[in-house]
């Protein structure tokens, strides 16, 4: 006879000016695989008094005061209000005293500031939100940071970015539970990105080159969305509405970069989440990101990061390896 497997239950602490999201963004993740029966978890939200905690933004989260309980997981959220909680003594017993009783600790966010200061990332590999990663660092310098990563697992320790790379952490950790196909259901309910690979950059190249006019910003949002096509700067700056001589030169003087550079990182940044998810050929990527042959894109990862896609494939396939 088929035993159901228990509910695994998951702590999420907060604290006064948490980010919201940081904590309903894995909420709604692990809320998203109730399709699995029977439901494969059981939540709750911890705080040390309990009762309505008021985030960062003023909308309030109901919570349960610190106690005995055991969890399979547990995760600390982030936000401004970390400084509290890390200088804690209260809150650092129990967070070390949680964490030696769960199957894996992470955190989102800032909250890595938290497990650092109760002691339970010395020597791990880590990452938190770009902005906060050499402060981070410099106060807890045996802490071996990764500043620019979606999310970062180390043996029983998880930890991720900012804001909604939370939720690629939460997807992560189903996958690990559950399985990838449980991962995809629950990304697909979200209506977000397949889990974006822990090493994927923190920064988009949309962000990177940062426009500051909407001509230039439609022309970018359009070359992104026709990337498999030719991208002749005729035709962005049609979609710019602008004569080529007009667009190359506002482009250049916006972004500091040419068109045809800016196309360039676009369809690096695109290949090389397809490449790390390992499913296409070398052909398959080059043609679907627009650099017609895999030569072409090999040159062109070797401009953007030094080493061939071949090389970053078999990093990623390395990493999930030791994650099973």
């Amino acid at each position: 006879m088929n035993v159901a497997s228990p509910a695994r239950s998951i702590g999420l602490l907060i604290f006064p000016d948490f980010q919201l999201l940081d904590a309903a963004g894995p909420i709604a993740a692990f809320e998203m695989t109730r399709g699995v029966s029977p439901p494969p978890y059981r939540l709750s939200v911890l705080s040390r008094a309990g009762g309505a905690v008021r985030s960062s933004s003023g909308v309030t989260m109901g919570s349960d005061p610190f106690g005995e309980a055991a969890f399979d997981t547990f995760i600390v959220a982030g936000g401004e209000g970390t400084r509290g909680p890390a200088i804690c003594a209260e809150t650092l017993d129990f967070v070390r005293a949680v964490s030696a009783r769960a199957r894996r600790t992470a955190s989102v966010c800032s909250g890595a500031y938290v497990l650092a200061a109760a002691g339970l990332l010395d020597g791990r590999r880590v990452t938190t939100h770009w902005r906060r990663a050499a402060d981070l660092q410099r106060r807890f310098p045996r802490v071996k940071v990764e500043p620019d990563r979606i999310y970062v697992h180390d043996g029983a320790t998880w930890t991720s970015a900012g804001i909604t790379a939370g939720i690629d952490l939460t997807l992560a950790l189903i996958a690990d539970d559950l399985g990838e196909s449980a991962a995809k259901a629950a990304a697909k309910e979200l209506v977000v990105f397949h889990r974006r690979p822990g090493g994927q950059s923190q920064f988009s190249a949309l962000l990177a080159l940062d426009p500051h006019s909407g001509r230039i910003a439609r022309a970018l949002a359009f070359a992104r969305e026709h990337l498999s096509e030719p991208l002749p700067v005729e035709r962005l700056a049609a979609a710019a509405s602008l004569s080529p001589r007009q667009f190359a030169r506002a482009f250049l003087a916006e972004t500091g970069q040419t068109p045809a550079r800016a196309v360039e990182q676009l369809r690096v940044e695109a290949a090389r989440i397809v490449i790390e998810d390992g499913a296409e050929g070398m052909d398959r990527v080059a043609a679907q990101t627009g650099f017609s042959d895999p030569e072409r894109m090999r040159r062109a990862f070797l401009r953007a990061f030094g080493t061939p896609p071949q090389a970053l494939r078999r990093s990623a396939r390395e990493e999930r390896s030791a994650q099973s």
